[in-house]
């Protein structure tokens, strides 16, 4: 098992994009091949205390046997020859074996040591190359738990260099608006009307939205979110949203629906009826903004077996097959060009719902097709 790298003419395939101080002429760093060598003197010590025993035991065997046999010379011949064979063919034997263990046991670790000294330096692209020949070897099983652990924290990193990139922009935009309104209320461009004052305060709400849902997403995926657990409903609930969001759906044009599969009984579940009805609320108000006038939003509730199945289906835009692997990461839209005044949000309502679901011990799924429509599936414990 060996670092995977290439000489010193070239750069390993992980490293071709990254920013880091080595270049390619200073590859391995010169402390992967010490610690190496350190390793193997340390073999050495071993090693060479090890045939130091086996000559003393050569000689005291030698002097034994000569003492047995009554001390002739015939049995001092064959003790000798006896002893020079041994002495030669165990150190020999000894060699052959600690070159065999350094090779198995102290390459492997001193790579994995060396690389772990390249991740605490910072550098998360690096990896230890498994050997394929190997996969019962404990090395090789190292290997793999540190390769795994690499790609973890660099897919970690990343998700962070992302939010605090996508946090940026969002912020940017209502910040820059309000602004512009004060400044141009100091400056005399605008008058400091109801209006003006109007569109600043809706800006202020966006942000604080916006700081909000970043709270609950973060508590959700740090499973730190409080939920005040109790006897849910679920067709008041599903009743409840249609009420809240039938307004809006009549401006729009849009039918929506709600329907029930078996006894109000059956359809009770232990949850956060709050935090249900935000998950529920998202969905219809996504589905909303993606159903034209004269389209159609369901909603449905069935148990089947253990869970309880709720459904929100429309007839709208649908999404993409490209695009739906996506649609639960925070931040993401569909269409990078829409902004707030299009009456999309921050991109932040499909990931909380899906981090509110799973904080149930439930599952969500979608399934679209463009043009036609979408459907999201959820699956709650009953």
């Amino acid at each position: 098992m060996k670092i995977h790298r290439h000489w010193k003419q070239k750069r390993p395939p992980w490293l071709e994009n990254d920013n880091h101080n080595w270049s390619s002429g200073n590859w391995p760093p010169p402390h992967w091949d010490s610690r190496r060598g350190c390793l193997f003197a340390r073999f050495l010590l071993i090693f060479g205390l090890m045939v130091l025993l086996i000559l003393g035991g050569i000689g005291a065997l030698a002097l034994l046997f000569t003492r047995a046999a009554g001390g002739n010379d015939s049995t001092a011949v064959f003790v000798w020859i006896a002893g020079c064979g041994l002495a030669l063919f165990l150190p020999m034997l000894a060699v052959f074996v600690g070159s065999r263990a350094f090779r198995r046991i102290a390459t492997p670790l001193a790579d994995v040591m060396a690389a772990a000294d390249a991740v605490a330096e910072g550098d998360l692209n690096v990896r230890v190359r498994q050997n394929d020949n190997g996969r019962g070897n404990q090395f090789n099983q190292l290997a793999r738990s540190f390769n795994h652990m690499t790609s973890e924290l660099q897919r970690a990193d990343q998700q962070r260099r992302n939010l605090t990139a996508d946090v940026a922009h969002e912020l940017r935009t209502p910040l820059h608006i309000i602004q512009g309104n004060l400044e141009g209320i100091l400056d005399g461009i605008y008058d400091p009307s109801a209006e003006h004052i109007e569109a600043t305060l809706d800006e202020t709400r966006i942000l604080s939205r916006l700081v909000g849902d970043l709270h609950t997403l973060s508590q959700a995926e740090a499973g730190q979110l409080a939920l005040h657990i109790e006897s849910v409903d679920v067709t008041d609930l599903l009743a409840d949203v249609q009420t809240s969001f039938s307004g809006q759906a009549g401006v729009k044009g849009v039918d929506l629906e709600v329907s029930f599969e078996g006894k109000p009984a059956d359809l009770m579940l232990k949850g956060d009826a709050g935090r249900l009805d935000q998950v529920l609320s998202n969905l219809v108000l996504n589905a909303l903004r993606h159903t034209p006038p004269g389209g159609q939003i369901q909603l449905a509730a069935a148990r089947h077996a253990a869970n309880i199945v709720i459904t929100v289906r429309d007839n709208g835009e649908g999404i993409a097959e490209a695009d739906l692997p996506y649609i639960f990461n925070r931040f993401w839209r569909g269409d990078v060009a829409r902004t707030h005044t299009a009456g999309v949000g921050a991109g932040l309502g499909l990931a909380i719902t899906k981090q509110l679901v799973e904080a149930h011990h439930g599952s969500i799924e979608v399934t679209s097709t463009l043009l036609e429509g979408s459907c999201f599936t959820i699956r709650l414990p009953g």
